[in-house]
């Protein structure tokens, strides 16, 4: 297994982090994880190196903290890995609910500290509720208890917004977790996101290498560009290794449902693959080619330029158009329908008033209005 330094705090982690909110469950119940094959997989990640589990309040119906924790007390793994939660923001009203939370995740987890402990999803919404409750004065009270041991937040919305959190705490945060694939360079915080946190110090965790499952399956029109490459890789090493190959990102979470995929990701991240720089440029170019395949399949033509941003009244249009994108890309609307549930209320395609202001900025001249609606009509379900 590679290991990476995680920012600021010098600590070694895993190139790969299991990400504990895809185990396998029974009856098609997400809340019923089956608890032998899913600790058959932990195990076995343990036991090869991965030293990283990220969990969180809502995984698997709230099932997913206390199933670890359990796993860990039994086989007395607990000083083994670092513990990764998350305070779910969404949940807070006021300050008493911040130890409330914390102190049932705790016991849910068998354990007096959480190693690495995140502010849940921060977008507009929930950073409302970040000021209002106090949370960034809670969590540094928190670490200098000894209750947590480095903190940081998760991340889903634009790159301005990534820029105000980062700098709301400053060298204060220890790291950050985004979402990041070959196919989002340029969505949410991407790679200038990643820049701007690594200049401050944070280590970086990416979430959904995979694009949320997107980038794992076979796409037909893809196939002929693997085979020019001449590698026997999977699309799923392809993704992995692209991530890997970028010294700036510290760990790469996947939520793995089965011990097939845990045996893959383990291999890959234990051999060259899982290797800062261990890309060469011919093979970068490969993922630039499979890149643009995908992107002439866009009905949208939209380039995430953002001259249409600030909406009026704040419908974040790229993002919308990003993921309506993606369901046609890919032909997964479900995935797409799970992406656009973490843009807040407020901020979607059904809150478009037809003003037009966005249509006289877009320098592609998409008909936005049209689109927004399409959109709605898809995604809002």
């Amino acid at each position: 297994m590679y290991y990476r330094t995680m920012g600021r705090t010098g600590v070694e982690v895993s190139a790969l982090g299991f990400g504990c909110m895809r185990f396998p469950t029974k009856g098609g119940d997400g809340s019923r994880i089956d608890e032998t094959q899913a600790e058959r997989m932990l195990l076995y990640a343990i036991e090869h190196g991965v030293n990283y589990l990220d969990t969180a309040w809502p995984y698997h119906g709230g099932r997913s903290e206390p199933f670890v924790g359990n796993v860990l007390e039994r086989h007395g793994l607990r000083d083994r890995v670092f513990l990764a939660t998350k305070m779910p923001m969404w949940e807070v009203k006021t300050g008493a609910d911040l130890d409330r939370i914390f102190d049932e995740q705790r016991r849910r987890l068998k354990t007096d500290y959480v190693d690495f402990y995140l502010l849940h999803s921060l977008n507009k919404e929930n950073w409302r509720r970040v000021e209002a409750s106090g949370a960034l004065e809670w969590i540094q009270k928190k670490k200098e208890e000894g209750a947590i041991r480095f903190i940081g937040f998760s991340f889903h919305d634009e790159i301005s917004e990534f820029k105000r959190y980062v700098d709301a705490l400053g060298e204060g945060w220890d790291f950050c977790q985004i979402q990041y694939n070959y196919m989002n360079e340029y969505e949410q915080a991407g790679t200038e996101g990643l820049n701007y946190a690594v200049e401050r110090g944070l280590g970086v965790v990416v979430m959904e290498p995979l694009l949320g499952g997107y980038l794992a399956g076979r796409i037909p029109r893809l196939e002929p560009v693997w085979a020019q490459s001449g590698r026997p890789w999977s699309p799923v090493e392809w993704a992995l290794r692209w991530l890997w190959n970028n010294p700036k990102i510290s760990l790469v979470l996947s939520g793995m449902s089965t011990i097939e995929q845990v045996e893959e990701n383990v291999r890959i991240a234990s051999t060259e693959g899982g290797a800062p720089g261990n890309l060469p440029p011919e093979d970068l170019e490969v993922i630039v080619r499979v890149r643009e395949v995908l992107e002439s399949s866009k009905v949208i033509p939209c380039t995430s330029c953002n001259y249409c941003q600030p909406c009026p009244h704040d419908v974040e249009i790229p993002r919308i158009f990003k993921i309506y994108n993606d369901a046609e890309i890919f032909g997964n609307v479900g995935n797409a329908r799970g992406a656009y549930r973490w843009i807040p209320e407020g901020h979607r395609a059904s809150d478009c008033v037809a003003c037009g202001e966005c249509e006289t900025k877009c320098p592609q001249q998409i008909e936005i209005i049209d689109w927004l609606k399409k959109a709605g009509e898809l995604l809002e379900v």
